[in-house]
């Protein structure tokens, strides 16, 4: 049964500062020879330093917060690796993960907070991803609710501009294999940008400064609009069709039910 609706019983059931202008004119003033041989090496010397202190610190780019500039395994959180594995090769293109040309497509509602969706990320679709999407018969395309709370929102944020480096289902399924308890904060700022930083070869900073974008928060509000119509009450909640048509709801009898999607991606295939 689907979880993650906001009420709780549905929850159960399924900078700088600014440049010093001068008051006067422009005035023209001529270099000392003197001093700019000594500037010169000082900014030598300082270029040098600033290179040992990266090498030293693996590359850390402190626009980032500390964080590498590229997304690495190295000191990356846990099951970084096998998710890099899992979906190693596969094309991901935004919000759709698999082979443009599939003949089935699965959409997804999920929420990156829900326990449930944690159960059916790591427990089902490590399976699904192997036999049909490799296989490139299944693609699938992800729709990012916050039913939780604001952890939810933050994490989805994450996500959408993840999609623009095309590895949005990295950092999904890497936070559900980190996932805390909902709404005790764990998905701070500082766990997506572990996340963000676990991911080769994401441009870290780039994540980080797309998420409050206006076009995050209208791809946001976007999924929000289709779950209504789609009349989604809980998440997960799937949907199984041929390629451009839409596609039926899977009645999964528990988060773990992995025999009813394979039953409906098979029906898909041959029909």
């Amino acid at each position: 049964m689907p979880s993650g609706k906001k009420s709780k019983q549905m929850r159960r059931a399924a900078s700088a500062p600014p440049p010093v202008q001068s008051k006067g004119g422009v005035r023209r003033r001529q270099a000392n020879p003197r001093v700019l041989a000594i500037v010169g090496g000082v900014v030598v010397l300082a270029a040098i330093g600033i290179g040992l202190a990266l090498a030293l610190s693996g590359g850390k780019n402190s626009a980032a917060n500390g964080y590498p500039a590229i997304g690495t395994l190295t000191n990356a959180l846990p099951a970084a690796a096998d998710v890099n594995t899992l979906l190693k090769g596969i094309p991901q293109t935004g919000l759709t993960l698999g082979y443009p040309l599939a003949p089935v497509t699965m959409v997804e509602y999920i929420d990156l907070q829900c326990p449930f969706c944690q159960q059916f990320e790591t427990q089902v679709m490590p399976d699904i991803i192997k036999k049909y999407v490799r296989t490139k018969k299944l693609k699938v395309e992800a729709r990012i609710l916050d039913f939780i709370g604001a952890d939810s929102s933050r994490g989805r944020n994450a996500m959408i501009a993840m999609a623009t480096q095309n590895k949005a289902f990295n950092f999904a399924e890497l936070l559900y294999y980190n996932q805390g308890t909902e709404n005790t904060g764990w998905l701070s700022s500082a766990m997506v940008g572990e996340a963000v930083s676990s991911i080769p070869p994401v441009r870290v900073q780039d994540v980080l400064n797309l998420q409050s974008a206006g076009s995050v928060t209208k791809q946001a509000k976007g999924f929000d609009a289709a779950a209504v119509v789609d009349k989604v009450s809980g998440t997960p909640t799937l949907f199984v069709g041929k390629s451009g048509t839409k596609g039926k709801q899977v009645p999964l009898t528990s988060p773990t039910d992995e025999q009813s999607l394979v039953t409906a991606l098979d029906t898909a295939l041959n029909s």
